[in-house]
Formats: C-alpha cells, sequence, structure tokens
C-alpha cells in the first residue's frame, strides 16, 4: 500500500476498488428496490474480503461451488454459504457437517441416493443442514426435470434426518452469454415457467420454498422480475470480464451495467517488429477460454495471441508507440478462471495502491 500501480511488478491482477465498491453498491441497491435477496457467487472472486463488502452491501450470504471455498469463506467470519452445487463423497459431507456447525450452510440435491448418504453422516455429525433440489432449467447440466420429480426428491429431503428442505435451485447458466437480449428472456421465460410448475408441485405435497435461487449477471434483472425467484446469485458483476461486455442489453447496445474493474497488468517486454509487442502475461495470468483480453483504454491495440508467459499484442496503425517497459491493462475475457491463477488481487484507488487482498480459496476445487 502506497506503492503507485504503475510500480508494482508485473504481470499482477489488479482491483479498481472504487469501480468494485460501484458495482457492488449498484447490484445491492437493484436487489433491494426489487425485493428479492442478493446472494452473490464467490467462485467469481474466491476472496472473503470481497464477500465482506457484498454483505456489506444487503447481500445475504454468499453461493459457492466447492466444499473448499465454504471453507475458506465460513473461517473468515461468512455466516450463510450456499453450495450451489451437488456434493458427492462421504469425506466431503463431512466437512459440511464440520462447517455446519458454525454456519448456516445448505447445499443442492438431486438424486435420492446423495439425499441419503447426506443425511446419514449429517445425523452421525448431529447438525442439520439446508437442502434444496436443482431443476435443470435447460442448463442441460446438473438437476432435474421440473414438477413432480422435484416435489418427491423434496419429499425426501423433509423427511430426512440431518436434512431441512430449503427450496429450488434453478439457475440458467447458459442462458447468461446468450448474444441478445432476446434470447436470454426467452430462456427465462422457460425457466420461469419450470419453477411455476415445481412450485405448483410442491403446493401440492404441503412444502414451501424459503429460497428459489438463481440468476447471472446476464439475466438477474429478469429473475427478479419474474414473481418466483427470491434469491440471486450473480457473481461477476463485481468485476466485469469482456465475456459480458460483449452481450446485448434491453436497447440493443453493448451490456454496461457495471464497470470492468478487473485487470491483469503487464509490462511490454519485446518489440520484435513494428506491427508486434509482446508482453509478460499470458496464459499462467489470464484465462483464454473466452478469448483474448481486451487492452483498457488503448485504440489500435489488439491481443491476438498467447503462450504460457508472453502475450502477442498486434498494433494498428493507429496504435500509440510502445517501448520496452511500457504498462498495459488487461480486462480478462473470463474473470473467474483468471482470479483463480493469482494468490492475491493488488486493489488501488486513483493510481495508488491501497490494499492487498487474497484469494483465499484459490485452487479450492474439491
Amino acid at each position: 500500500p502506497g506503492t503507485p500501480i504503475d510500480d508494482v511488478d508485473t504481470p499482477a491482477l489488479i482491483l479498481d476498488l472504487d469501480a468494485l465498491d460501484r458495482n457492488i453498491a449498484k447490484m445491492g441497491a437493484f436487489a433491494e428496490k426489487a425485493g428479492v435477496r442478493l446472494r452473490p457467487h464467490a467462485k467469481t472472486h474466491k476472496c472473503p474480503a470481497i464477500a465482506k463488502r457484498q454483505i456489506a452491501a444487503g447481500a445475504v450470504g454468499q453461493c459457492v461451488q466447492k466444499v473448499g471455498e465454504a471453507e475458506a469463506l465460513v473461517a473468515e467470519g461468512i455466516a450463510d454459504v450456499l453450495i450451489s452445487n451437488e456434493i458427492v463423497g462421504e469425506s466431503k459431507l463431512r466437512r459440511i457437517a464440520e462447517l455446519a456447525r458454525e454456519a448456516t450452510v445448505a447445499l443442492c440435491f438431486d438424486d435420492a441416493d446423495q439425499v441419503a448418504v447426506a443425511g446419514r453422516i449429517f445425523t452421525q455429525a448431529g447438525v442439520t443442514v439446508g437442502g434444496l433440489v436443482e431443476i435443470d432449467v435447460g442448463a442441460g447440466r446438473c438437476g432435474i426435470s421440473p414438477g413432480e420429480k422435484v416435489a418427491e426428491l423434496a419429499r425426501r429431503i423433509a423427511g430426512t434426518n440431518g436434512l431441512r428442505f430449503k427450496g429450488l435451485q434453478a439457475y440458467h447458466g447458459r442462458a447468461q452469454h446468450l448474444p441478445t437480449y432476446a434470447e436470454r428472456h426467452a430462456a427465462i421465460e422457460e425457466a420461469q415457467a419450470a419453477v411455476r410448475e415445481t412450485l405448483d408441485a410442491l403446493d401440492r405435497v404441503g412444502l414451501s420454498c424459503d429460497i428459489v435461487g438463481g440468476a447471472g449477471t446476464g439475466t438477474f434483472q429478469l429473475e427478479a422480475a419474474s414473481g418466483v425467484y427470491n434469491e440471486l446469485q450473480v457473481g461477476s458483476y463485481v468485476f466485469m470480464d469482456t465475456d459480458y461486455a460483449r452481450i446485448e442489453d434491453e436497447d440493443g447496445g453493448r451490456f454496461a451495467r457495471f464497470e470492468h474493474a478487473l485487470f491483469v497488468l503487464t509490462t511490454v517486454m519485446s518489440r520484435p517488429a513494428p506491427d508486434r509487442a509482446i508482453v509478460d502475461a499470458g496464459l499462467k495470468s489470464y484465462s483464454m477460454e473466452k478469448g483474448p483480453p481486451w487492452i483498457c483504454g488503448i485504440s489500435g491495440i489488439e491481443a491476438v495471441g498467447a503462450s504460457d508467459e508472453h502475450g502477442n499484442l498486434h498494433l494498428g496503425s493507429d496504435a500509440p508507440a510502445l517501448a520496452l517497459g511500457d504498462k498495459l491493462r488487461l480486462i480478462p475475457g473470463h474473470c473467474d478462471p483468471t482470479v483463480n491463477l493469482h494468490d492475491y488481487i493488488i486493489g488501488f484507488r486513483g493510481n495508488i495502491v491501497t490494499e492487498i487482498l487474497p484469494v483465499t480459496a484459490r485452487g479450492a476445487s474439491q
């Protein structure tokens, strides 16, 4: 702290804290006005310090995908964690049981055998853990068909010692990055219909839902307006990557509800040709599965490839002159796996480093 941001050694993951705070405040205000709960997804930042900022702005807790992520958050005082995923394996379930002694914890189910094992483990540990049934609302991943099958599994959860039925997990991951607003709207309408069908089936067996969770950065306003979802599980809005910046908003323009806050700071290390520059940040510094990073604030420069420790930039005719040692900020294509490549995030305000945020759950893949 106190170091000018351009004096930071590279490659480094840096975070504009003013932009981060505005993104967090904006989503918090939206959820409050919409009358829904906000439970952001920590798989994006893997950082208890950011989770605490979100909770201070009104979030009820956090989502995670892995038990290790939940452990990292609970150890730092996060008191309400939903593992928005199925967890299989007795050792992992015993770890969840230990977490349930310190925090409110829930997980998802889509199989009766999974329910039976979890109930046995949690009963042996003397704890009760929340259980949600995951519905396949169109993502084609985990989850069971909506309606009666969900009600049957929910009744099994409700009747199992060590478990308490909490509601539905209805996240439509595929919908988040559909390029047009019309496509995303249609996908979420189908998801809403699946949720309504399931709520009717649950009502017929006398069960109600405390949580109906889903939504992501690309569709959150649709779920919030649905009348069926009551928790938003948004993640990437805190940082905003290029993959979300490419999608279309409802007015037909680029999706710009949130600001780019996360960057990989990199240094020009080679100028082998007039139209090419090489920087010191490559595949070990940012994820490329959603495309190459964008260059922040400079036109005429395009990232065209990367290897482990090198990034290849094409310099157009309108590009500024670049010299060895020049620093550039890269906007990642996908923020979640980019964060997982770094031990800490360097937070700055203006052009000065103000704090270091450990990526405590980095590598928590189990």
